[in-house]
């Protein structure tokens, strides 16, 4: 999956410039984007984001272990809800962690700050997701599934072999890719990006006086726009120079959506952005690290949208011919679908859906007894739903 490496940003600027002389003060300091995503102050690196690195791994082993039948509902909820210093990883690092998944699902400042209703239906949803997992699906591990009852189902030519379900969802699947909205995207683009956090407490005061945090090298602003960045590029081998593919969440989607003839150009936008963002912190220019946030917001948004028409439509072209793989694409799509609600339209402090218009499609989707009943009409009908809210055609989106 690696295939962006260094080559893809050699075509655009090495250097990024911007002003903007519409207001006065700060907003005419000349902008300077580094070529790579490095940053220091007095010889010392000013960028760090240990704890998203720490959320990715720790989310990498939960996904895994709700394939493992052997596990419990007590040990995988204690993988998402880890404590620190519970046995609960493979990695001593995040035994000793005291940060966990859970907390931060649905946990953006500007959504569910206010919005504690949602945010605990949200977790609880992901709950949910794990007590079915252990109740439903593996005690029938060794039973083919059937409309109505789960079990297994192998994909055509001796192919993988999925775990489902009464109504053919794979649970992992839809909590991994549930996850990358309720975490990722929503950490990313409703609270380390917003001007809520960025500019919070003496946080712009501190900013422009070079102040930096106790103990540490960079400012507090210049953090919080630096956690934004490690919710995408954390699991990296060189963060400043990502290559992508590095994890199974954000991470490796922006790679399948980049890879896309339709979208090229989307990688290199979104990492220019960061960069020219976080150097707009450092010349003190908030009306350009805005800017770039709003482009961030966008490009990321399109990801969750594209993939979610993507295997809708890639379900739909299984459908008739191997359940068991249009099945899998359909987990994977109502778990993008899931994540619809975690998008931020530019410009706006709203998703491109709903919670509610979320939870009609997905109602939608599994009505009956789900993908067993889904008809190729109503997954071209909702992936032109979806389509309509952003820039892309279903076409460009599904192939």
């Amino acid at each position: 999956m690696k295939k962006l490496a260094l080559s893809l940003f050699a075509v655009v600027a090495l250097f990024q410039s911007c002003s903007n002389d519409d207001d006065g003060g700060n907003s005419q300091n000349e902008v300077v984007a580094p070529t790579t995503y490095e940053f220091t102050r007095n010889g010392n690196s000013t960028v760090s984001f240990e704890g998203q690195t720490t959320r990715i791994k720790m989310s990498e082993e939960l996904v895994s272990a709700m394939s493992d039948n052997t596990q419990t509902e007590v040990t995988l909820d204690a993988m998402f809800a880890h404590e620190e210093g519970n046995t609960d990883f493979s990695d001593a690092d995040l035994n000793a962690s005291g940060k966990s998944v859970r907390s931060k699902t649905a946990a953006s400042a500007d959504y569910f700050s206010a919005n504690t209703t949602d945010a605990n239906a949200i977790k609880a949803d992901f709950d949910g997701w794990i007590a079915s997992q252990v109740s439903d699906v593996f005690p029938n591990w060794g039973i083919v599934a059937t409309a109505g009852t789960a079990g297994n189902l192998q994909e055509g030519g001796g192919g993988s072999t999925r775990y489902i379900n009464a109504k053919g969802l794979e649970y992992n699947q839809a909590f991994a890719k549930s996850l990358i909205g309720a975490l990722m995207v929503d950490q990313m683009l409703n609270n380390y990006l917003s001007p809520a956090v960025l500019d919070a407490g003496t946080n712009v005061a501190d900013n422009d006086a070079g102040t930096v945090a106790e103990g540490k090298s960079y400012t507090t602003m210049e953090h919080k726009w630096d956690e934004a960045y490690g919710y995408l590029y954390g699991n990296e081998t060189n963060p400043d120079t990502p290559e992508l593919g590095a994890d199974s969440f954000l991470n490796k989607y922006l790679s399948r959506v980049e890879n896309d003839t339709d979208f090229a150009g989307i990688a290199a936008d979104i990492y220019n952005a960061f960069k020219l963002g976080r150097a707009a912190i450092v010349a003190k220019n908030y009306d350009v690290r805005d800017e770039q946030a709003e482009i961030i917001r966008e490009k990321i948004s399109d990801i969750i949208g594209i993939r979610a028409v993507y295997y809708l439509q890639q379900g739909k072209g299984n459908l008739v011919t191997d359940k068991a793989a249009a099945f899998h694409d359909l987990s994977e799509g109502f778990g993008f679908i899931y994540s619809l609600q975690f998008t931020r339209k530019p410009g706006t402090n709203e998703p491109y859906f709903t919670k509610t218009e979320v939870d009609v499609i997905i109602a939608t989707l599994m009505n009956g007894n789900g993908f067993w009943d889904v008809t190729e009409e109503t997954l071209d009908a909702l992936s032109a739903t979806i389509s309509a809210k952003f820039s892309f055609t279903t076409a460009q989106a599904g192939s």
